[in-house]
């Protein structure tokens, strides 16, 4: 089996190129802000199994860029999408959360009404729509508030504040599940994998349990690293930035479950071994 993965360099890339079978591909190799540029790959490698796992993830970047956005995560997954179905592979997309407005406070199921309120979320969600349209074999996966030893994610950069600041003010409104990027890849795998042998995909959401605010994530990690840091909680209203946050960002995972066997990952377990291996991480 051959697994071709876009994002190498990403969180969730990352984690798929330590799996067997992948071919992975950065930007260098496979732009997606120039058009024709995945669909070519995708034709040379002839793969069993495309995971798109690339994104513009820059949120409040996103407000000022937005044609880039709407390349990257609008258009790029569709044009993959349509170069799978003229091959008939299977393809498997990752998406957000943000394609909601975080409105209430139940967890939402796939069949939830999408109404973004940022350009990141419009982007994303015209991915999904786009991955749909392609009328091939498709998978869509939403995820949120991802985490892991590399890149830009929250774990990271409240660990790189508390260097310099014993005491932080952390939104607390906001209310979602950390996932690790570790885990994610994980559940692509295993949809991936029963898609190429039949299954017919779909939409499925997946993040880790139980729910918290970004302000309880940050005790949490102080806490397993026995930092001495003061979290205090604030309203986003507090904290303005560029792009709106969704305020509830829980997703029912219920649908995976059933139909994988793939539970909701303890985000606290994950964060144990990220922070264990961000001991030797240095990038």
């Amino acid at each position: 089996m051959k697994i071709l993965v876009f994002g190498k360099n990403g969180q969730v890339g990352r984690e798929l190129t330590k799996m067997p079978h992948v071919l992975a591909l950065d930007r260098s190799v496979a732009d997606l802000s120039v058009p024709g540029a995945c669909a070519r790959a995708i034709a040379e490698a002839e793969p069993d199994l495309v995971i798109n796992a690339a994104a513009f993830t820059a949120v409040d970047k996103a407000e000022a860029e937005v044609r880039l956005a709407q390349r990257i995560n609008g258009e790029a997954p569709g044009e993959m999408a349509r170069a799978c179905a003229a091959l008939g592979r299977p393809f498997l997309h990752v998406s957000s959360d943000y394609v909601f407005d975080g409105s209430g406070r139940a967890a939402r199921r796939e069949t939830a009404r999408c109404k973004p309120i940022n350009t990141y979320g419009h982007s994303k969600l015209e991915g999904e729509e786009a991955v749909i349209a392609a009328a091939g074999r498709w998978g869509i996966l939403r995820t949120s508030w991802v985490f892991s030893a590399h890149g830009q994610n929250f774990v990271r950069t409240i660990l790189r504040l508390s260097d310099t600041r014993a005491e932080l003010q952390v939104v607390e409104d906001q209310i979602g599940g950390p996932t690790p990027a570790a885990d994610i890849a994980r559940a692509l795998m295993c949809i991936g994998r029963a898609m190429v042998g039949g299954h017919p995909g779909g939409l499925y959401h997946f993040s880790g349990q139980p729910p918290t605010s970004w302000a309880g994530f940050a005790r949490e990690v102080f806490a397993r690293t026995g930092r001495q840091v003061s979290v205090t909680g604030i309203a986003s209203s507090g904290y303005p930035t560029p792009a709106a946050r969704p305020l509830n960002s829980r997703l029912d995972c219920r649908k995976i479950a059933e139909d994988f066997g793939l539970r909701a990952p303890d985000w606290k377990a994950g964060l144990d071994k990220v922070l264990a291996e961000m001991e030797g991480v240095t990038t």
